[in-house]
């Protein structure tokens, strides 16, 4: 493969991550949150309503969950695209 092939790949792979990851935290943050909170909070989570639980610490738990998958990821993708720093 062509460096600048490669180097296209590597940030096709990137710029695919960075969407999924982004479309992932808005359905949970504004989707769960916001849109589906009277659906969700027929249910509870720790005696909290479910919409509730999302729109305080759910969307919040997820995004911190995203950094660190994207970082495993992208350390993931620099290897295989031979751009890793170690």
């Amino acid at each position: 493969m062509e460096f600048s092939e490669k180097m296209k790949a590597y940030w096709q792979a990137n710029v695919r991550l960075l969407v999924t990851l982004l479309v992932i935290w808005f359905v949970v943050s504004f989707g769960f949150g916001i849109i589906l909170v009277d659906v969700l909070n027929t249910f509870s989570l720790g005696g909290y309503p479910l919409g509730f639980w999302f729109a305080q610490q759910g969307s919040i738990y997820t995004f911190i969950a995203l950094i660190f998958f994207y970082t495993w990821k992208m350390n993931k993708i620099d290897k295989e695209f031979d751009v890793d720093e170690a």
